[in-house]
This record gives structure tokens, C-alpha cells and sequence, in this order.
């Protein structure tokens, strides 16, 4: 029996980098100048150099960006056939690993960041269906839940009456409709659906269809998949927040509840009941006062808290549980 030739590959390291700023949350994204669209940092992994994928990654951005990550978990392994590849390219294979990473947002790092052509860019700019922090999307009704429906009617096939009642199901379950509550974890699944009913740029791009047949663009496409290693990224970020501080990793060492609640809010996409929130934090215990305030505009000076470390030694799964939406 003869072997049959093996393609070579390349192992990427791509990193989902996010802080929050004014109350909203911010992803690192890099200029290419040989391409119109913006990517996750992202580079290739050497074994030669680096016993880890982590340590490579580490010493990559902080070398192009001087940003310090605190936080950083491994997401997953990107490897479908076809992708980071062009027309006539005949080069390795390339299999990224995503990774999840936490910094503080520093402005003095701003202009050096431009300056190597890396930006925050604000996240909902990419995925804009996922903020609800000001009520429910209203590209939802208008765009985006007809275009899914009609793409669930169009099924054919031999089985083309299961394959409806499959769409059907899982725009359901992906998007909160009827008795299915919106969960604001299930990101990658309503990316995937997009994708897979051709309805954003990078379906087009993939050549899965000529054109997404609507009229306004579904948020801002990135470079390969970075779009969708970004929606798995901020889905495994909702999710460690009900189980896990991460929340702090994005906070300065003082802060006060309003911009606790901004950050938790951002990342969520959801808006918080402020009474419900100050209860919610005080009975997990995560936080303790400084006994500083910090002067508020039109109102008393607002008291200033920080990170209670001693949780993590109290209890196995410190987070801030935020309750579910309503059914859409």
C-alpha cells in the first residue's frame, strides 16, 4: 500500500486581545497594507525557540504592541481546509490557535500602537447583532431573522423537509425566538448561521456564495476567519464571567461600581438594572472598599473599590452570575 503524500502545515498563534474603554469593549486589530481588512495579531509558532504556544504568543505581541496580557487561555484549533488560503496558492496549511487574552486599556500606548498599525477597535463593529446593552438590535427584525427564515425555506435535497425544520430549529435556539430564551453565550452559533446562509462578506470571500444578497453589510469582515475566532472568543469571555473574576483583569486596581457595572455590561452586551447589580456584587463578595472616593460630575463623590483576593480562597467558582434575557 502506498502512502498517500501528506500536505505540509504551519501552526498560527492568533490572539483575541481585549480591554474595555469608556464603557465599551475594544479588540487589537492589525492593518495590513496589502489588504483592505483588519486582522486579529496573529504569527507563527516556533518550538525551536519556545517550549510553549502560550510563551510564543507572549513574546510576539508584546514585542509588536508592549502591551502586558494578564489573563490569556487557549480557545481552540481553526483548521478548515481552505482557509488563510488564495487563488492558485499552493503553500502549507495553516492551523491557527486561538487564544483569549485580558489587558487594561493604557492611552499613553495609543500612538505607538497606530504607529506599528495595530488599533482597538470596538468589538460590536464586527459583530453588532450582540449588543443589547440599549434594547434589542433592530437588524434583527429588519435583516437579519427574514434573510435566516427565507434561507431556511430555500433547503432542498432528498430530505429537504428535515433539512427546514433543521434551519428552523436552530435559528430558534440561536437567536431566542419563540419559547427559546436569548443566550448571550451561543455568539459562535449565530456567526456559524450567518455564515452558512451567505449572509456576510466573508461567505463571499470563502466562494460559499457570489453575493450575500443584502443590501447593508452585517458588521465589519476580517481577514481569513478572524471574525470567527472573534465571536468564540467573546462567547468563552461572556461565559468565565459567571464562574470566573476575569472582570478584574480589565479593571484598573480601584474602580468605582458605575465603571464595574460599564464593564460588565460591555462585555455582556446587555443592559444591568443598577440596584440589582450593587446586590448582585455585594452577595458574591468580590469586592471590598478602599475607603477613597473619586469625585463625580453633578453628584456626591462616588466610593472606590478593589478586587477582594481572598475569594479565590473561599470559594470555587467566584463570578457575577447575570441572569438571562427574555425570549425574543
Amino acid at each position: 500500500m502506498t502512502a498517500a503524500a501528506s500536505s505540509p502545515i504551519e501552526i498560527s498563534l492568533d490572539a483575541a486581545i481585549v480591554a474595555v474603554s469608556g464603557g465599551n469593549p475594544q479588540i487589537l486589530v492589525v492593518s495590513d497594507p496589502a489588504s483592505e481588512l483588519e486582522s486579529l495579531p496573529f504569527g507563527p509558532f516556533d518550538p525551536a525557540r519556545y517550549r510553549t504556544m502560550e510563551m510564543s504568543l507572549r513574546v510576539a505581541v508584546e514585542a509588536r504592541t508592549a502591551l502586558h496580557m494578564g489573563y490569556i487561555e487557549q480557545l481552540y484549533t481553526f483548521g478548515d481546509r481552505g482557509r488563510h488560503k488564495m487563488p492558485g496558492d499552493a503553500g502549507p496549511h495553516l492551523v491557527s490557535v486561538g487564544y483569549l487574552a485580558l489587558t487594561r486599556m493604557d492611552p499613553e500606548r495609543t500612538p505607538a500602537l497606530s504607529a506599528a498599525g495595530v488599533h482597538w477597535r470596538d468589538w460590536y463593529s464586527y459583530l453588532p447583532w450582540e449588543d443589547w446593552r440599549q434594547g434589542r438590535p433592530v437588524l434583527l427584525d429588519q435583516i437579519i431573522l427574514p434573510a435566516l427564515r427565507q434561507w431556511a425555506e430555500e433547503a432542498g435535497g432528498d430530505a429537504a423537509g428535515a433539512a427546514r425544520l433543521s434551519r428552523r430549529s436552530r435559528i430558534k435556539l440561536a437567536f431566542g425566538l419563540d419559547d427559546f430564551p436569548f443566550d448571550e453565550e451561543r455568539v459562535l452559533e449565530r456567526y456559524e448561521l450567518l455564515y452558512e446562509a451567505g449572509l456576510i462578506d466573508e461567505a463571499v470571500a470563502d466562494g460559499r456564495v457570489w453575493h450575500t444578497g443584502l443590501t447593508a453589510r452585517l458588521g465589519v469582515p476580517m481577514r481569513f476567519d478572524h471574525r470567527r475566532i472573534m465571536a468564540t472568543a467573546i462567547a468563552r469571555l461572556r461565559g468565565k464571567l459567571k464562574y470566573r473574576p476575569v472582570v478584574f483583569e480589565l479593571m484598573p486596581p480601584e474602580f468605582t461600581l458605575t465603571e464595574l457595572q460599564a464593564t460588565v455590561e460591555a462585555i455582556s452586551g446587555r443592559h444591568l438594572h443598577k440596584q440589582n447589580f450593587r446586590r448582585l456584587v455585594e452577595g458574591a463578595e468580590l469586592v471590598e472598599p478602599t475607603g477613597g472616593t473619586m469625585a463625580a460630575t453633578g453628584g456626591r463623590p462616588a466610593a472606590l473599590f478593589r478586587f477582594r483576593h481572598r475569594i479565590l480562597e473561599e470559594r470555587p467558582a467566584p463570578g457575577l452570575k447575570v441572569g438571562g434575557r427574555s425570549t425574543g
